[in-house]
């Protein structure tokens, strides 16, 4: 094994000294709470030094987390942000880095941010004896590739119709969705969203409930300025999301506001259960 001085020699662009301790990971950095370990070295591979440090430049991190865009995702970033406590430093191995970047690059570039020098995957070791690689490779299952939410622009947010029109709007997708969104405050004050209920599918396709509730969660993820328009100061919101899933890729094409009082949208959704389209 390794010296920790011997290897961080060999760990090109990191200089974070030789004094470090194990510190437990901070409940506020959620994207690296459940992932196997409990304690973290400080300083961290991106040399910060204190707890608050580490979770305020965590937290531009968190929501690209959740988003899922890479199954590594959660792992690459919380080996840097939170590398678990063993007698020297692993780092991510720079094919996971580069995969993990060719998936959810784009989805920074959704929000107009770079992919940032400080995750420059060159700087990661190209081997991977040393490093920590892909768990992909370790048991070979088959797993099941579901589709992936797209960044677009957002469609209009639509109040009231005809029922006629909404099973017309139904009928040219193949999904639909009734969902509830409301405001929250993280820890750090940020504004975030979360289901007040689980989603209600009007048409749901072939995806399963609990896999069509992960992508639309994604979707609201990823198309944050969409979901910042939906979301209302005060008190939750109710919404209609309809859209397609062509070659992999997940779009909403239409959201309406669902009002109780709106009969129609009730009448037209509940038929839409039903109803054959041509």
């Amino acid at each position: 094994a390794l010296s920790l001085s011997s290897f961080l020699g060999r760990a090109r662009g990191f200089d974070i000294g030789l004094s470090t301790k194990c510190v437990a990971i901070p409940q506020e950095m959620a994207m690296c709470q459940k992932i196997g370990y409990s304690e973290m070295r400080l300083p961290n591979l991106l040399g910060h030094t204190s707890l608050e440090e580490v979770v305020l430049r965590a937290a531009a991190w968190q929501r690209l987390a959740r988003t899922d865009c890479h199954p590594l995702v959660r792992t690459f970033l919380c080996s840097l942000f939170a590398p678990v406590c063993l007698d020297t430093f692993i780092q991510p191995c720079r094919s996971v880095c580069a995969a993990v970047r060719e998936r959810c690059a784009p989805l920074l570039a959704c929000h107009g941010r770079r992919w940032p020098r400080a995750l420059d995957c060159e700087r990661f070791p190209a081997g991977e004896d040393r490093c920590l690689a892909s768990l992909a490779k370790e048991h070979g299952h088959p797993h099941k590739v579901l589709p992936k939410p797209a960044c677009q622009s957002c469609p209009a947010v639509e109040e009231f119709f005809m029922h006629k029109r909404a099973l017309e709007v139904v009928c040219d997708n193949n999904f639909a969705v009734k969902v509830k969104l409301s405001k929250k405050r993280t820890v750090l004050g940020h504004q975030d969203f979360n289901f007040e209920c689980q989603v209600e599918f009007i048409i749901q396709g072939s995806l399963l409930p609990y896999e069509m509730q992960n992508m639309i969660q994604q979707w609201l993820l990823i198309n944050e300025n969409c979901t910042e328009r939906m979301l209302q100061p005060h008190r939750p919101m109710v919404y209609l999301l309809v859209g397609n899933i062509e070659d992999g890729v997940v779009l909403v094409n239409n959201i309406y506001r669902w009002h109780k009082r709106d009969s129609h949208l009730t009448l037209a959704t509940h038929k839409g259960r039903y109803h054959k389209c041509l």
